[in-house]
């Protein structure tokens, strides 16, 4: 196979992990997981690739705690050591790096990244970075195939706050608006739904937008186990194929106390794993991303664990 000559900043990393042997019966995430290089599409199930978006510029400008940036490299840690029970290959294909302000470039190298690896056939996974992250997926997604063939996509939010802020700058508030408006300009309508809004952390401008572009959610309150499965089910109903991101601050502060914004309130972990696995059942899976894990607030890795066990279900 040929090395891949995808526009990473940084190229795949070892793993590590707990060793307890070599056979399949004592695989583990980190002794499964190779680089990517071309070619790797060709095995007998949809293989994964996990990109790394290693970006806290969108924070900044939005006013939060920076720190995401740091977040690639503690998920992979926190998944090298897990159980590998999964019935598909998994690689890696390394970093993308915003440098400096420069948030939209490197929006634009993630997205050329995620773009080569769903048209190659993989299911592709970015690990943020803060919810800037979301946009460079979107580019990818948008800019692929399956989207460009005329598929129906549909993107699912599961976070606390609507990111539909209209600001001069683009910043970790702003994806979803800037998603519309793109999707406005290829003569189509975003179809965004989110899980978990906080009405006291959502200003009425915000809920404003949100009604005027159609947006579908459910409050954190309201996140029963099924209410959430009934709303989702309707939501995939809708759509050929789906973009699902995760902003770890969905979660209450104690489950995941490492993000720039911890939830007062939240959505429990077992109502968002379910999530997650009904997602994987559905079939229309294209994309996911995980986003706003900041290390530097984390309190003993509870966040990053968290991201890898929500990563490793995806999945499965």
């Amino acid at each position: 196979m040929e090395t891949s000559a995808l526009p990473v900043d940084v190229h795949p990393q070892p793993w590590t992990g707990r060793f307890d042997g070599d056979g399949e019966e004592h695989r583990r995430w980190w002794q499964a997981i190779t680089p990517y290089t071309d070619g790797d599409a060709s095995s007998r199930t949809r293989p994964a690739v996990v990109v790394g978006f290693c970006s806290d510029e969108g924070v900044r400008r939005n006013k939060g705690r920076v720190g995401a940036a740091a977040a690639p490299a503690a998920i992979r840690s926190a998944l090298g050591p897990l159980a590998y029970h999964l019935d598909r290959s998994v690689f890696d294909a390394g970093d993308v790096v915003v440098e400096g302000e420069a948030l939209e470039a490197g929006q634009e190298r993630a997205g050329a990244v995620v773009s080569a690896l769903l048209d190659g056939g993989n299911l592709t996974v970015v690990l943020g970075g803060g919810h800037e992250t979301a946009f460079a997926s979107y580019l990818g997604v948008a800019g692929s195939d399956a989207v460009a063939s005329g598929k129906r996509l549909g993107v699912l939010n599961l976070d606390a706050h609507f990111d539909l802020r209209d600001e001069a700058v683009p910043s970790s508030g702003t994806p979803f608006l800037q998603m519309a408006r793109a999707e406005a300009a290829a003569g189509r309508e975003l179809q965004y739904a989110v899980v978990g809004i906080s009405e006291a952390n959502n200003t009425r401008t915000l809920f404003d937008t949100a009604e005027r572009l159609g947006v579908k959610y459910l409050l954190d309150e309201d996140c029963s186990a099924g209410a959430v499965e009934q709303f989702v089910a309707s939501f995939l109903d809708g759509i050929d194929v789906l973009y699902l991101t995760i902003d770890l601050d969905v979660l209450p502060a104690a489950t995941a106390p490492g993000v720039s914004a911890p939830a007062a309130y939240g959505v429990s972990l077992p109502v968002i794993s379910a999530v997650c696995r009904q997602v994987a059942a559905s079939g229309k899976l294209l994309h996911l991303d995980v986003a706003e894990l900041n290390p530097e607030f984390d309190v003993d890795s509870r966040t990053a664990k968290v991201a890898a066990r929500l990563v490793n279900t995806l999945l499965a």
